[in-house]
C-alpha cells in the first residue's frame, strides 16, 4: 500500500449535519450510507452526531433496511457526562446495527475532563481544548486519564483559524504526552490556501489548512522531527512538495517510513471532522494525490 494510502485511512468522520454543509438528518443518512458504498469508503471513519439527534438518526437510518451498506455503523456523539445513560441504552437497544463507540467533548479545566473519563470507561473519548492559550495543564490532565485531545482547526470566519503556531504546539504537546488526537472544522481541502468559508454563493474567502498539512505534520512529528522545522508545513500550498510511495511520505526533505505513517495513524494522529466527504475526494483527485480504487 502507497503510504498516502495508509495517511488516509479512516481518516475523514462525516459531520454532514453541522455547517458550513447543515444538512438535514435524511440527507446526511443517505450521503453517509452511499459513502459507505463508494470506491473511496477506505477514506470514512464515523458519522458525527449530537446526542439529542439520536433518536431523529434511529428514525431516519432505519429507513434503509437491514442490509445498509457498511453495517455496522459507527458512531461518534457529542455529549456530555449526563448523557452516559442514554448513550449506554442506545448502545444496547441498537449495537447491532449502530454503535456508538466515541464520544467528543468540550473542556477547559482538569476536573471537567476528569468527569468525561468517569462518565465514559470503555469509549474513546476526544476532548476539545482552547489552543491559544497555554495548554500543557490540559494535555497532561487529558493525558492521566488516558483520554484523546482535540483540536477545532477553522470555522465559520476568518477569526476562528488558529495560528500555525498554535496548531504546531498543540501537537507537540500531544506528541510528548502520548496523547493521540483529532481535529475538527475548516479542513474540507488537502492544502492550505484561500477558500469560501460557508456554501453561500457570496460567502466570504480566508485562508484553510489543509488536512494533508496537519496530518502530516502530525506524523512527522510522531516520527521524531522537530517541531521548529513543521510550521512551513502548516503553511504548505504545492503538493509538489509532497511525495509519497510504499516506503513511506516525504516533504521537503523530510521523511516518514511506511512504517513510522502506520504507527502515527494507529497511535497519534486519529481523524478529522468534516461536513463534506466528497470535497476532500474530489480535491485529492484533482492533485492526483488519490490513487483509483474499486
Amino acid at each position: 500500500m502507497n503510504a498516502l494510502e495508509t495517511l488516509l485511512d479512516d481518516l475523514v468522520d462525516y459531520a454532514g449535519l453541522f455547517p458550513p454543509a447543515a444538512l438535514p438528518m435524511d440527507a446526511a443518512v443517505k450521503n453517509y450510507a452511499a459513502y459507505r458504498n463508494s470506491p473511496h469508503r477506505g477514506m470514512l471513519a464515523r458519522f458525527v452526531l449530537p446526542v439529542a439527534r439520536l433518536d431523529e438518526f434511529v428514525r431516519e437510518a432505519s429507513r434503509l433496511g437491514p442490509d445498509a451498506p457498511g453495517a455496522p455503523w459507527q458512531l461518534s456523539v457529542l455529549a456530555g457526562p449526563a448523557d452516559a445513560a442514554v448513550i449506554a441504552a442506545f448502545n444496547h437497544a441498537h449495537g447491532a446495527r449502530w454503535t456508538i463507540d466515541t464520544i467528543e467533548a468540550k473542556a477547559a479545566t482538569p476536573g471537567a475532563i476528569a468527569a468525561l473519563a468517569s462518565a465514559f470507561s470503555g469509549f474513546t473519548v476526544y476532548v476539545e481544548i482552547p489552543v491559544e492559550d497555554d495548554l500543557s495543564e490540559l494535555v497532561q490532565a487529558i493525558a492521566r486519564v488516558q483520554l484523546r485531545a482535540k483540536i477545532r482547526t477553522g470555522g465559520l470566519t476568518a477569526e476562528a483559524f488558529p495560528a500555525p503556531q498554535d496548531v504546531l504546539r498543540f501537537l507537540a504537546e500531544c506528541v510528548q504526552r502520548q496523547v493521540p488526537f483529532k481535529a475538527t472544522a475548516g479542513l474540507h481541502h488537502p492544502l492550505r490556501g484561500e477558500y469560501p468559508l460557508t456554501y453561500a454563493p457570496d460567502a466570504a474567502r480566508g485562508t484553510m489548512y489543509g488536512f494533508l498539512n496537519v496530518f502530516l505534520a502530525a506524523t512527522l512529528l510522531h516520527s521524531g522531527h522537530e517541531p521548529s522545522v513543521l510550521v512551513g508545513l502548516l503553511e504548505e500550498r504545492e503538493a509538489s512538495a509532497i511525495n509519497a510511495d510504499a516506503d513511506g511520505i516525504s516533504w521537503r526533505g523530510l521523511h516518514a517510513s511506511a512504517a513510522q505513517v502506520a504507527q502515527a495513524r494507529t497511535r497519534f494522529a486519529g481523524s478529522f471532522g468534516s461536513c463534506s466527504f466528497e470535497e476532500p475526494v474530489q480535491d485529492l483527485a484533482a492533485l492526483q494525490l488519490l490513487p483509483p480504487r474499486t
